[in-house]
This record gives structure tokens, C-alpha cells and sequence, in this order.
């Protein structure tokens, strides 16, 4: 009897170490599943949080389909900041304004819209019920064809809020033929659309 114990005691020794390593194996996968679903959490997390759009951009065209520059527009803060990098026009001042719908089929553009209004009010700067938010200062064309300008959209988003440029049916950016005299509604009476450019985001 007493070599029939001695026999079970080392078996039940090697079992409940086996036991112990099992449970201790177990503890750490599940530490590693934890610490990889809570990465996935995070890498989740920040996907939302880059979700948001922070540039666009619109390659302009002239009703030939040629290429005429660009525009990049940037959320800063509460106002959206736009650069446009015009090239191949002729030398002069010329118009430029977002519009309203994101739509640039030629020749004449219409199917951009009028300007983007959302706050509804009239077209300039220099105009006592004006100004629409998508109204922008001149922007001059020199004798090599090209010309660029920086201007600020105050109290105006790209996606998102009260004032998003990227609404449900979008926007474009134009450029007209003349100068825009930031008075006469409801387009500053700035000439033919010459140029356009859908704005997407990114």
C-alpha cells in the first residue's frame, strides 16, 4: 500500500504542475488578446479621429479640358484658407469665387451654380448686403500666363458644421474672364466662367 502511494506521488506532482502551466499560458494569451483589442481599439479611435476633413483640392480646366492650375483649401481653425495656382490665362485681373454646386461641365460652367451663399446674403465686399462667403478678392494674371493668391473664409468649415463647403452636392472653384468689382449682385460682374474645378476632399 505504502509503495502504491509513493508511486501516485510524483504523477499527481507532475499534474498539478501541469496545471499551473496551462492556467499560466492562459493568462498570458489572454494579456495579449487584451493588449491587441485594445490597440485595435486605439488604431480604430484614431481612424475617427482623421476622418474629418482638413484639405481638398480643385484642378481647374479650362472648356477644352487643358489644364489651368489648381486650388488647395485648408480647415484653419474656424475659417477655411484657399491657394490658387493659376497658369495659362491671360495677363489681367480676373474673378475668382467658389460656387456652389461641384459640377464643371463646359463649355460655359453653368452647372456649378451661383456663388456659394449660405449665409444669404449679396454678392462683395463693398456691398452694404454682402458679402456671400464664396466671394474672393481678385486675383492677378501676369504676362507669363500665370498668378497666384492666398485668401481666408472666415466662420466656415470643409466638412461638417454650420458652414461646409463640402455640402451634400459640393462646390467648385472659378475663375472669370474679368475682374470682379465687389459690388454688383449676384456675380461682381466679373465675365464669362473661363475656368473650373470640382473640389474634393483630401
Amino acid at each position: 500500500m505504502r509503495a502504491h502511494l509513493l508511486t501516485l506521488a510524483p504523477i499527481m506532482l507532475i499534474a498539478a504542475c501541469g496545471t499551473t502551466e496551462t492556467n499560466s499560458t492562459a493568462a498570458e494569451n489572454g494579456t495579449e488578446l487584451g493588449t491587441a483589442n485594445d490597440a485595435a481599439t486605439m488604431e480604430m479611435a484614431d481612424g475617427n479621429q482623421s476622418s474629418a476633413t482638413t484639405t481638398a483640392r480643385a484642378m481647374l480646366k479650362d472648356a477644352s479640358g487643358a489644364d489651368r492650375g489648381e486650388a488647395t483649401l485648408t480647415q484653419v481653425g474656424d475659417a477655411v484658407r484657399i491657394n490658387i495656382s493659376a497658369t495659362g490665362l491671360e495677363a489681367g485681373e480676373r474673378g475668382y469665387h467658389i460656387h456652389t454646386t461641384g459640377r464643371c461641365e463646359g463649355p460655359a460652367f453653368e452647372s456649378a451654380g451661383g456663388h456659394w451663399n449660405p449665409t444669404d446674403r449679396q454678392h462683395g465686399r463693398d456691398n452694404p448686403q454682402g458679402q456671400h462667403l464664396g466671394d474672393l478678392p481678385n486675383l492677378t494674371i501676369g504676362a507669363d500666363g500665370r498668378g497666384t493668391i492666398e485668401a481666408t473664409i472666415q466662420n466656415a468649415t470643409l466638412t461638417g458644421g454650420t458652414n461646409p463647403v463640402l455640402d451634400d452636392d459640393g462646390a467648385a472653384v472659378m475663375i472669370h474672364a474679368g475682374p470682379d468689382d465687389y459690388r454688383t449682385d449676384p456675380s461682381g460682374d466679373s465675365g464669362s466662367r473661363i475656368a473650373c474645378g470640382v473640389v474634393e476632399a483630401g
